[in-house]
């Protein structure tokens, strides 16, 4: 018993029952550090989670008397959700006016080019349908000068107007110009009947205009040396 007695003690001796501050932080990290305790730990999920129910909690209502420091925030609110409602419906602005003057020729929205303008003026008329041929050469001449950017065609630009404009740029071209806006009116609008000998003149006038370069652009004749 006496020996049995003395091992104990000796046992109870080694184990630090009450051990200092260093010896318990070392063994609190040990602890902590074991797998259960890891795994409790809160992820940054949790903690973000908790952080915006929070913010949701701390929201009240206004009172009466602190309403009014809520109208400028409302109101901002407001215009924003107006601005971005009007760009969703119509467009940025320039955008929206740049597309509509590239499109609109003579109050009809033809994005065609010239060159496609043409190859259908040539294949009317190889129907022999002198009015659509008529028509066609007729805006492939007007958007050769706009895509050559020696005029524009605006909305609400009509054949004569546009004749007007295209004679300051070739003046000497002023009488075919006008009889184009003439054929292109007459069967447009008027019911005219477009003929062979008519479109064939319009499509040399467009064919003249196409390789011709305004008076005023045209380079300066070299000054001879003396």
């Amino acid at each position: 018993m006496i020996a049995g007695s003395h091992i104990h003690t000796v046992i109870r001796a080694a184990i630090p029952v009450d051990p200092g501050a260093p010896e318990a932080r070392k063994w609190l990290r040990e602890e902590l550090a074991k797998a259960p305790y890891e795994a409790a730990k809160p992820t940054w999920f949790d903690r973000l989670s908790t952080s915006i129910l929070d913010w949701f909690a701390s929201l009240t209502a206004p009172s009466a008397d602190g309403f009014a420091a809520w109208v400028p925030l409302l109101l901002t609110v407001a215009v924003v959700v107006l601005v971005v409602a009007a760009l969703l419906i119509f467009g940025l602005p320039r955008l929206n006016r740049r597309s509509r003057l590239a499109s609109d020729l003579f109050g009809v929205d033809d994005r065609r080019g010239a060159a496609d303008l043409r190859r259908a003026a040539l294949a009317a008329a190889s129907h022999r349908d002198w009015n659509l041929a008529s028509a066609e050469m007729f805006r492939a001449l007007a958007r050769g000068l706009s895509e050559r950017t020696i005029l524009i065609v605006t909305p609400g630009t009509t054949a004569h107007s546009f004749a007007a404009r295209a004679a300051e740029a070739f003046p000497g071209e002023r009488v075919r110009l006008s009889e184009a806006a003439e054929l292109f009116d007459g069967v447009r609008y008027l019911g005219a009947d477009g003929t062979e000998q008519r479109f064939l003149a319009l499509a040399a006038l467009e064919s003249d205009l196409r390789a011709a370069r305004p008076p005023h652009l045209e380079d300066p004749a070299p000054t001879k040396q003396p």
